[in-house]
């Protein structure tokens, strides 16, 4: 099992992207998906969040310019980030909590991680 997000790059403030995140191998279920990011010298943080029936949460940071969504079908999680901020500038990594058709109870999975930066 594995993660790969994509979507990334270089964007002036107030700016849009959009991020994906494709599971991919052997999965028997998929829970909740979300976004991550972790900006220089600083901790990793949640950014949203959804569960399989489409139940989302956002930090403050974030909420009201950004939207997470999921596509069920494709193993895929979505974040269109609106209205860029120089402070969101961070490597946003996606995560997934999967069952592996080889796996007896579900474990948590994370990307790579995809650059997002935000000129002023």
């Amino acid at each position: 099992v594995q993660l790969q997000a994509s979507g990334g790059g270089l964007v002036q403030s107030g700016g849009s992207l959009r991020l994906s995140c494709v599971a991919s191998g052997s999965i028997l279920h998929i829970g909740r998906m979300g976004w991550y990011r972790q900006a220089p010298g600083k901790q990793r943080e949640l950014v949203a969040r959804v569960t399989t029936g489409g139940d989302t949460d956002y930090a403050d940071s974030v909420n009201g310019r950004f939207t997470i969504s999921r596509d069920n079908f494709k193993n895929t999680v979505f974040l269109q980030m609106n209205s860029l901020r120089s402070t969101d500038t961070a490597v946003y990594y996606c995560n997934a909590v999967i069952t592996a058709s080889t796996a007896i109870a579900p474990n948590d999975y994370w990307g790579r991680g995809t650059q997002v930066t935000v000129s002023s």
